[in-house]
């Protein structure tokens, strides 16, 4: 007799058909789902309900009212508002190319065989390790217009004595003047890791060419690190747009209110006004601000690796 042979069963098949008593194989979604409840509750319900209570007018120990749209339309007409806004734009103009700059040239220089090179990065990056509020205290103490050292190095040279933070004219540089010395490391490690990727080849025919140092930056490290100078632009303005725990406890958003930024104006009617519903309002549309800027550097992030020749 000759064995009637039976067509294999294809594995995708095999894994469809009901086990014995007609129960379908475990799926993924047991261990998928306690995620999902995670995320949904840290994340997704918080911003739905943000986004409820900006519907309404809400003050802490009041009843609610729904008012649609009222909250959104007040921020048009809200001057305390838009000068936030102009003070978060200006803010995080300068906390990003500032250290940029510097942190760029930093990096180059560290690039180089200097003795101590090591010991010199380790001392150079030591600003990141301390805390914002350290730092904020330090930084006030040597702002002080008449004890202040910085003033006393700038009295060493002929220049005379600055109001700093003290000042509506010379706040926001002056705190960008702290965001700066914190972040310039950061930028001068990533700018590094570039640096180390670029290949020698490049700038051997450049020296063959005679090329200058000014061309080899130019035409051969600025184009390759140009991928990682965009990383460093979105992490130091991700970084820039929520800072608030320097500023408010160097300034408080003041004097005045001239180094006020979304964060601590956000800070101010939800928690010291207690005007949660236009609070609300006010997270909700920075929130969006964020998304549409995050977009349009994660756009100009994949233009500069397609430029580089690293996107496809």
């Amino acid at each position: 007799m000759t064995a009637v042979s039976t067509p294999a069963v294809p594995a995708s098949e095999e894994e469809a058909r009901p086990h014995k008593g007609g129960h379908l194989k475990p799926s993924y979604w047991p261990f998928v789902l306690p995620a999902l409840l995670v995320v949904g509750a840290v994340i997704l319900f918080p911003w739905v309900f943000t986004i409820w209570m900006s519907l309404n007018e809400w003050r802490v120990g009041s009843d609610t009212s729904f008012v649609g749209l009222a909250n959104y339309i007040r921020l048009a007409t809200d001057m305390r508002f838009l000068e936030s806004l102009w003070h978060t734009i200006l803010y995080t103009v300068l906390s990003v190319v500032a250290p940029l700059i510097l942190g760029t040239a930093a990096a180059l220089a560290f690039n180089t065989k200097l003795p101590f090179r090591g010991l010199l990065r380790g001392i150079f990056v030591m600003p990141m390790m301390a805390t914002p509020v350290a730092i904020a205290l330090v930084w006030t103490m040597m702002f002080h217009p008449q004890l202040g050292v910085l003033n006393y190095l700038l009295s060493l040279v002929g220049i005379p004595p600055q109001a700093w933070v003290f000042h509506p004219a010379s706040v926001i540089p002056s705190l960008v003047l702290v965001e700066t010395w914190q972040w310039t490391p950061l930028v001068m490690l990533i700018v590094l890791g570039g640096l180390a990727a670029i290949p020698q080849e490049p700038y051997e025919s450049a020296q063959i060419d005679g090329a200058n140092a000014w061309q080899k930056f130019r035409y051969i490290t600025l184009p390759m690190i140009s991928p990682f100078l965009m990383v460093a632009v979105i992490i130091r303005t991700i970084d820039a747009l929520k800072s608030f725990d320097i500023i408010y406890a160097i300034t408080q958003g003041g004097p005045g209110t001239a180094s006020e930024t979304i964060n601590l104006y956000l800070y101010s009617v939800a928690f010291a006004y207690y005007d949660v519903g236009y609070g609300s309002a006010i997270a909700v549309v920075f929130f969006l601000l964020i998304i549409l800027l995050s977009l349009v550097l994660l756009h100009l992030r994949q233009r500069a690796a397609w430029s580089s020749g690293d996107g496809k």
